[in-house]
């Protein structure tokens, strides 16, 4: 699904300083991978990568065996409509909506009549456990409901790659085992997932899990 082959990121202050070194990794479809280490190590950087949110400055990156590095902004965009999906620490959902016009967000730019967004993030919000709460105002629910929406509204694009940055990182234990559960049943249902955490529980939920260090990817 992914590949990366001699990636490095490098900024210039005056002299090359190095986000990312030489990392070369595989993951396939289906595979559940946390992504841990200190702040400011990479794994952000990494991420980004991952999600056509940076270029690499050397390497290559395949998604789903197509070659990424080089192509124009048109394309990487058009990829990460169809292919990514993006859940966020902060939530980033909209006030002033309700939870069910947020997730339809989601899939605005798919392929969907209006009535079918409509059906596929009800469905959505069900499955996440807020049926009830479909029109309550962001600003009324909870960190962990609002988790919960901003995991719908990545989903219903269908996404085939999930990417999750502290998707636990403002909530209670409560709410992080409740949102933990989610993302393993939606691995369980084929979805790839990479996640980047800073908690040792989140992280070993993951089958695989990689670790940052000052640039250096390394299998945990």
């Amino acid at each position: 699904m992914l590949r990366m082959r001699d990636v490095t990121r490098t900024y210039d202050d005056g002299r090359p300083v190095y986000a990312l070194r030489s990392t070369a990794l595989h993951i396939a479809v289906g595979d559940y991978v946390s992504i841990t280490g200190p702040s400011g190590s990479g794994k952000s950087t990494l991420l980004n990568l991952f999600g056509l949110l940076d270029v690499p400055s050397t390497g290559s990156y395949e998604v789903g065996g197509a070659e990424t590095v080089g192509c124009g902004q048109a394309i990487r965009s058009a990829i990460r409509g169809q292919v990514f999906g993006f859940v966020f620490q902060a939530f980033h959902l909209l006030p002033g909506r309700t939870a069910l016009e947020n997730v339809e967000i989601g899939s605005l730019y798919g392929p969907h009549s209006r009535r079918k967004r409509r059906k596929l993030a009800t469905e959505a919000l069900e499955r996440m456990g807020l049926g009830h709460r479909m029109l309550a105002d962001p600003r009324q629910l909870s960190g962990g409901e609002r988790q919960r929406v901003a995991i719908a509204r990545a989903v219903t694009a269908q996404p085939q790659v999930l990417f999750c940055d502290e998707p636990t990182g403002n909530l209670d234990s409560e709410n992080t085992a409740a949102v933990m559960t989610l993302l393993r049943e939606l691995n369980a249902d084929g979805l790839t997932l990479v996640v980047v955490t800073h908690d040792p529980v989140v992280a070993e939920e993951a089958g695989r899990r990689l670790r940052v260090t000052d640039g250096v990817v390394s299998e945990a």
